[in-house]
């Protein structure tokens, strides 16, 4: 029982990441602005990645290979934000 609860909350958590990669997906397309381009990148990664997590049995030999996208995504963000508040020229 407690098993299905995590998969249901594993992909909650995965639907309000795709929700946010749209979202931000939206303001790219409005401003074209890169910065609305990697955020949406990263919170798709992270619906993936989560999804990913619900559906697959973890292993504990395996279980850090699924940190990999979290940390693609926070690097994506941090890229983003370096390139956002970089000087221009």
């Amino acid at each position: 029982m407690m098993g299905n609860l995590v998969s249901v909350l594993a992909g909650a958590t995965a639907m309000a990441g795709l929700v946010a990669a749209l979202f931000f997906l939206k303001f790219w397309r409005r401003t074209n602005d890169g910065f609305f381009l990697l955020f949406a990148a990263a919170f798709a990664i992270d619906a993936v990645g989560r999804f990913a997590l619900a559906v697959v049995q973890l292993s504990d030999v395996a279980e850090p290979i699924y940190f990999l996208p979290r940390l693609v995504m926070f690097g994506l963000i941090v890229i983003a934000i370096i390139r956002k508040n970089a000087p221009l020229g």
